[in-house]
């Protein structure tokens, strides 16, 4: 029969539990308590204690053994023990009695039941370790789940890219119109396969660019970058491309953007690297699926601040063939990224005009940077004075001097290229741009 619990425990076991709790990581400690548990008789409670004790000390051997006399139970008990003194009249000798069943032997130390004694501690002890689920290729993500995020269809569109003229009528005539009109597609012979590569200098809305080609035609939008496909592990990152296109298709329409292109898709001739080069294969593979049935509803995008970088094999027809220069914002695009940054900020008698012109060759996130600089001056003198100070023309003026044009680096590494690699006039737009603003 199950022991019965002690009905009060020594001040002595009491002590021991106040300071075993205070120091629950002390194993000498909380043996000396299952043992003392041990000796009162309460079993249940010492093997609670032994079983804390062998998961912080799997190795000891002095938890061990307390562990196996605790699950041992209690011995028999002296009522079962035979009287001593001469027996009655009505006694039988020993050798008479009826033979009691075997009662099964408790495993010897080196036998230890290590299956009877988890499962006597189990709900006592948690589990160190928490297995993931695996997929049948030994995978870490379940089948059935999404390994990337999509976003479904964005509230963003064209209208609202402040400018760019030009480049909303290359996107139009490119990429947009074709789609949007799969009848006028059909009778002009348009296919739709291929990707677009938009490049130019860094911080002029290339992504925000691709979201708003997502919202013109209802997509989902999957921004995929080197982090998300690159792995140390071989094959893992061709797996890691393929899952990004399977992803698209299960989520169509959906645009793939491939942000930092020169990271994924980089000129193999320059990679040692076979896996790098195994992924660049990958990538190739899945856009000439682009225009099959299964790829249907999937448009590419791709971004890159060096395509002069990228693996040719990525920009032949049928793959990402289209290319477009974003540049820097120009006056009525910068008028419209500085209206959205002061939109909220205490603002008084700003001269935009002024500002405008001030701010010619400015990235978006230059004239981000701008706004968030005269906040900052505004802020500093009421700080000073104790007295709140709106943000004037004069701030954003001072700013706008104080900023270095992020692009022109970008430019100085164009250039050569536009003069000495622009072969079949892959970089005739960009030769255009430089003989306009006089920096070729």
């Amino acid at each position: 029969m199950p022991e019965d619990p002690p009905a009060q425990e020594s001040p002595l076991i009491q002590s021991l539990r106040n300071a075993v709790a205070a120091a629950p990581d002390d194993v000498p400690l909380r043996l000396h308590l299952a043992e003392l548990l041990l000796a009162s008789g309460a079993h249940d409670a010492a093997v609670s204690e032994a079983a804390v004790a062998l998961h912080h000390a799997p190795g000891d051997r002095a938890v061990r053994e307390l562990m196996m006399r605790a699950m041992a139970g209690p011995g028999p008990s002296p009522a079962a023990e035979p009287e001593t003194g001469a027996p009655g009249p009505d006694a039988r000798a020993p050798e008479q009695e009826p033979a009691a069943p075997a009662r099964p032997r408790e495993p010897s130390a080196g036998k230890f039941d290590w299956r009877a004694a988890e499962e006597e501690v189990d709900g006592i002890v948690q589990p160190r370790f928490v297995e993931a689920p695996q997929t049948v290729d030994g995978g870490g993500d379940p089948g059935d789940a999404d390994t990337f995020d999509v976003t479904g269809p964005g509230a963003v569109r064209l209208a609202d890219v402040g400018g760019m003229r030009e480049v909303k009528e290359r996107l139009e005539a490119a990429f947009l119109a074709p789609m949007r009109n799969p009848e006028l597609r059909k009778l002009y012979g348009k296919s739709l396969r291929g990707g677009l590569l938009l490049y130019g200098p860094p911080g002029c809305g290339k992504t925000f660019i691709a979201r708003a080609v997502a919202g013109e035609l209802g997509a989902s939008f999957l921004s995929v970058s080197v982090n998300d496909v690159l792995d140390m592990w071989i094959g893992n990152s061709e797996r890691n491309m393929h899952e990004v296109f399977r992803t698209a298709r299960r989520k169509a329409p959906c645009v793939v953007f491939l942000d930092e292109l020169d990271a994924l898709g980089g000129k193999r001739s320059r990679t040692q690297n076979s896996g790098m080069r195994n992924t660049v294969n990958q990538l190739l593979t899945e856009l000439d699926g682009i225009d099959s049935a299964a790829n249907e509803g999937v448009f590419v995008l791709a971004a890159t601040n060096v395509p002069w970088d990228v693996d040719l094999a990525l920009r032949r027809p049928g793959r990402l063939d289209r290319t477009l220069l974003v540049l820097p914002p120009d006056a009525p695009a910068r008028e419209a990224i500085l209206r959205y940054h002061l939109r909220e900020r205490p603002v008084e008698g700003v001269d935009l005009r002024r500002i405008v012109k001030a701010t010619d060759g400015l990235s978006g996130a230059d004239l981000a940077h701008v706004c968030e600089s005269a906040a900052e001056s505004a802020l500093l003198d009421s700080a000073r004075t104790g007295e709140i100070r709106m943000i004037g023309t004069a701030d954003l003026l001072a700013a706008a001097k104080a900023v270095v044009p992020s692009s022109e680096p970008w430019f100085a590494a164009a250039r050569n290229v536009a003069m000495f690699a622009n072969e079949g006039g892959m970089y005739d737009d960009l030769v255009t741009y430089l003989k306009k603003r006089r920096k070729l």
